[in-house]
């Protein structure tokens, strides 16, 4: 993902709220999102590139997501695919925080990251950019290619639409109406994380379209306090052109 929104234990009724974009090329070969025929139990989409995902739950409340860091100078081309850590936590049992201490023993063979990691009782984030783990408390956050709450005018901007959203629930239209915003950003605003600054301008934008390069899917997640579960998934094509959309409802089995 490269904008992932979350309310945690914030709503009295919805204790789980996430609004995400997933950002990337458009010839990259994905799958949308669908129960796993291997892991019967996970909901999420699927790199067919590298065979992992960057966003998922699973039928106990298990939840994850994944953005990567931006920092081309870091980049290695041979470093391992960073959609296991997030397939890899949706198909185990270990706590979000065990997890999360068995990844940063290994994180430095990752190129730059975010991961958030969730089981319905506690939701970690952890970055191999700050190596440090935490646990997070209940509120608003927002997740874009630098660390949790960098304030982006993205991040910052979409994090106030999410609190104003809440008051919604459950209906979702208002969390889909964030993640279309295509407006991008004053140059002044804008971070400089070592692409040009026509890049910059692109990224900028919450909902992001080019013929190359963009949003290639918007997922909102909404979890009651009953363990009942709504996700729901519009895909788009390049130039932000809508694909399919796929609505899941469930109850949370133990």
């Amino acid at each position: 993902m490269c904008l992932v929104l979350l309310a945690w234990q914030v709503h009295p009724e919805f204790p789980l709220v996430v609004a995400a974009n997933r950002d990337e090329f458009h010839a990259r070969p994905s799958a949308a999102a669908e129960f796993w025929n291997d892991h019967p139990q996970v909901l999420a989409g699927r790199d067919l590139s590298a065979g992992g995902t960057w966003m998922g739950i699973t039928r106990s409340e298990r939840f994850a997501a994944l953005t990567n860091y931006r920092d081309p100078a870091q980049m290695r081309s041979a470093a391992p695919s960073r959609g296991a850590l997030v397939s890899d936590f949706l198909t185990g049992t270990q706590s979000p925080w065990q997890y999360a201490k068995q990844v940063a023993n290994g994180s430095a063979a990752y190129n730059g990251f975010n991961l958030l990691v969730g089981d319905g009782h506690e939701l970690a984030w952890y970055s191999n950019m700050d190596d440090e783990i935490r646990l997070l408390e209940p509120g608003i956050y927002g997740l874009s290619n630098e660390l949790l709450d960098t304030p982006w005018p993205k991040v910052r901007e979409a994090k106030s639409a999410l609190g104003d959203s809440l008051a919604a629930l459950p209906d979702d239209t208002p969390l889909f109406r964030l993640l279309r915003d295509d407006r991008r950003h004053p140059d002044e605003q804008l971070p400089r994380t070592g692409v040009s600054l026509d890049l910059e301008r692109m990224l900028s934008a919450a909902f992001i379209r080019s013929p190359n390069y963009g949003t290639r899917s918007s997922t909102v997640l909404i979890r009651d306090r009953g363990g009942h579960t709504v996700f729901d998934e519009q895909t788009w094509q390049p130039d932000g052109l809508p694909g399919e959309r796929r609505r899941f409802s469930f109850n949370s089995a133990a």
